[in-house]
Formats: C-alpha cells, structure tokens, sequence
C-alpha cells in the first residue's frame, strides 16, 4: 500500500495498529487539512478503535491550523449531510465501512457533502508523500469544538422527503439490523418516527461486530431471515457498518439481491418524476434498465464506483442512481450512498404499491456468473484491446473495463485496480447462459495471455 498512492476505492484502509496506527492517522489528517484548510467535520463509525484513529486525524488537521467540529459516532451519511448544509470546508469521517472489526479507516469527504473525487485525493496524496504539511506555529494551531445536533439534523432531511401519513397509515411491521453498526445510532429511531412496528438485531453499537460480519451479504444475514418469517414482518432490511448501504428480504423471507431492490426504488421514482435518468454502473444487471425503461426512464452507465455515479448524476441531473451492493443515491436528499433514506422510501414505496415480493415479481430475474483470473498488470490494457478487437461485431462498451454483449445476456470483463487480476461478471436469462458466454470470454482471455 505504500506506493505513491494512499487512498482505494473507499478512502485509506488498513489493520488498526499494523498499516493503519496513529501516526499514519495523524499525517493523513496533516495531509487532509493542508489541502481543505478552515473548519472540518470529523464523525467516527461505532468500531473499537474509532476513539484512537479520530483523535490522531483531529491532532493532524488542527495542527495545519483547521477547526475540527467533531460531531462523534454518526452514520457516514449523517457526516455528508451535515457538510452539505454546513458550508464548511469538509469532512472526514472514520469507518471502515463493511470490512472486518480488525480494520479501520479515513474518508475525505468534500464540501459538497460528496466522496471526494479522486483528482482531489491525488492532490492530498501528494502532500502526504511530499510531507509538504502546512505546519502552524502555536498560535496558529486549530481547535476541536465538540459539536451536537447533526443527526437530528440527518433524521429531519430523511423524514421530509417521503409521505410519513401513508407510511404511518400502512402500519408496517419491519425487522431491521444494523451489524452493531453505527445505524444502531439511526434507524431505530427514524422507524418509530414514520410509526413502524420495529423488530430490532444487532441494533446495539458493538465494535466487534458480535451478532455477524458488517458486510449485508446473504451468508451473513441467516438470522434476520428467520426473524422475517417467524415475525411475519413486511420486510427486513440490513445495514453495513457505516450505514451507507442497505439489503432487503422480501415479506416472503427471501434475500433481495441489491440489483433488484435498486430496480424496485428506481421504477418508483421514475414513475413519480414522469420519466427522467437514473445513472448506474456498468456492473448492474439488466434489471434495472428493464424496470427504468418499463417505468418511462432511461439509464446511463458508468464506470465502477458510487462518487463516479453521484458526479454522473449531478451532471446530468439524473432521477436517482446508485450500485448494485444496495448503495442508493437520492438527488433531493444528496449525492452519496444513505441506507436510512433507502429504508425511509422502500417503507414509502411499499406502503403505497403493495408487498415487497409482489413488487419484485415485475422485475425481470437474470443469473450472475462471478469470476477472476489473474493477468499481470502489465499486460492488461493489451487484454483488453484484444478482447475488443475478437468482439467486433458485438454490441461494445468500454466504460470501465469491456463489456460485451451478446444475445440473452452480457459479460464484464474488468481489470482490478489493486490486483494483479480481471474480474470477469457475466450474466444471461437463465444459468446455462451465464455460464456459457463467461465459459467463452474466460477462455479468450486465457488465449491471451498464452499467446
């Protein structure tokens, strides 16, 4: 991890105490602060060493001379909505997000209340490996303000934008686990506020994530299932550590892939808005376009990665968007990933359309083939283009990576940016097809890289 590049896809993250220890906090901070300058929201998700790797990143930014207003243990999205509507400089938030409890990390959030775009935290990479710190003499120092009210503030935003009568009127019964993360923080109490008849797991703060593993993949998530059916519950819904991401299971007890719930929330707001753009990756399945078409809407795709998506959006002046790892973005609310605002429309929605499965029964259902193959780095632009070249009479997108359609489905074939590997995603109407067209791309590559 030590090359000249410092932040991954999500911020810089590592082992608490071995790559992540205070003093690398201390000099992202010194880094982070150099490049935003003035005042600094600071936030922390619910892990064991949040206490230390939050005071290391406040010591570095009020050491360049920053104001850090330290909001505490929030949700990531309570932080951006808190910078969006502060007209501060910044923010940074503290989280790991799904990965395990031995992890930590920083996030560089911008002034928008955005993630912020990788041109920018290759400036602030720059400054750390130049050690080009902005260094005050004791006068110029910064302070910390301990600062209270931003989630009331996040919780007010969420409830505005859906219709809480009809939510209200619906008496939903909704089982809801937070991974001990920090929408423990949250979501239970914006679910008693739109009147829901709340079941709640894991929904206690606990860094070492007790119940189960942060990440809301359907291995981890068995015991919400069987509470979903035991409760006879409309729906569940899990959260990731840092409450930027949320997973569905239908009132049926089944896990709702996060392609097929952004289908659902996406042909709903299509439908309220008479049409307009909704922006995801090139990674989603077909569903989604299925669902926006059918609903009077259009997608457009792009490269891997919700800021990538959120800038798309605000560029264009897209409807709504977001990933298939069931990170949602909503326009009105803000450019970023929000599981509370996911969980508030998915109750609206449902109050007014009917039962989740029977929503989920409108959009189509495709197979996913997951696979990676390793290339070593240096050969990988020469893959692709090759690939290109023996695809030439099929329908091409090079976007991110190449993804090539065929009849009955598609492949993508993908370079890793921190592994010497191609992921290779490939999908089809049925099983066989998925196999089939993954089966042929993957030895095409093979063919490559031998010849």
């Amino acid at each position: 991890m030590m090359s000249q590049r410092l932040f991954g896809t999500n911020g810089v993250r590592g082992v608490v105490n071995d790559f992540m220890d205070p003093q690398l906090a201390l000099d992202v901070g010194r880094a982070i602060g150099t490049f935003m300058k003035g005042k600094v929201a600071l936030a922390t998700d619910c892990r064991t060493s949040a206490d230390m790797i939050r005071s290391a990143v406040a010591a570095g930014l009020t050491s360049v001379g920053c104001d850090v207003l330290d909001l505490g243990p929030l949700p990531t999205p309570a932080l951006q909505y808190h910078v969006k509507v502060s007209e501060i400089s910044g923010g940074v938030m503290v989280t790991a997000s799904h990965n395990p409890p031995e992890f930590n990390g920083i996030k560089a959030v911008d002034a928008d209340g955005t993630e912020m775009h990788r041109s920018k935290e290759e400036l602030i990479e720059g400054i750390y490996f130049a050690r080009a710190f902005a260094q005050k003499d004791w006068k110029g120092v910064g302070a910390v303000q301990p600062t209270s009210g931003a989630m009331d503030q996040y919780q007010r935003a969420v409830l505005s934008l859906v219709d809480l009568g009809v939510i209200r009127k619906a008496k939903l019964r909704v089982v809801l686990d937070c991974a001990n993360g920090a929408g423990s923080l949250c979501s239970p109490t914006l679910l008693q506020r739109m009147g829901a008849n709340a079941i709640t797991l894991n929904c206690n703060p606990e860094g070492t994530f007790p119940g189960h593993p942060s990440e809301p993949v359907e291995e981890n998530l068995g015991d919400l299932v069987s509470l979903v059916k035991e409760s006879g519950a409309d729906m569940g819904i899990a959260q990731d550590g840092d409450a930027d991401r949320a997973i569905f299971i239908d009132d049926k007890g089944r896990y709702v892939y996060g392609d097929r719930s952004l289908a659902v929330v996406a042909a709903a707001i299509v439908a309220e808005s008479g049409g307009g753009v909704v922006v995801t990756p090139v990674s989603t399945s077909q569903c989604v376009e299925d669902a926006v078409r059918a609903a009077g809407g259009e997608v457009i795709y792009t490269r891997v990665g919700a800021p990538i998506v959120a800038r798309r959006m605000m560029e264009i002046g897209a409807v709504f968007g977001g990933e298939e790892n069931g990170g949602l973005i909503f326009p009105r609310h803000q450019y970023c990933r929000d599981a509370a605002m996911s969980m508030a429309k998915m109750l609206e929605i449902v109050a007014v359309e009917g039962s989740l499965s029977s929503l989920l029964r409108k959009v189509p259902s495709y197979h996913l083939d997951k696979r990676k193959l390793r290339c070593p780095d240096e050969r990988k632009e020469q893959v692709l283009r090759q690939v290109c070249e023996a695809f030439a009479s099929n329908r091409v997108d090079t976007t991110d990576g190449v993804k090539v359609y065929f009849d009955g489905g598609w492949t993508l074939i993908r370079p890793s940016g921190t592994e010497p590997i191609f992921r290779i995603y490939s999908e089809g109407k049925d099983r066989a097809t998925a196999k089939k067209i993954a089966d042929r791309c993957e030895r095409l590559v093979k063919e490559i890289l031998e010849g």
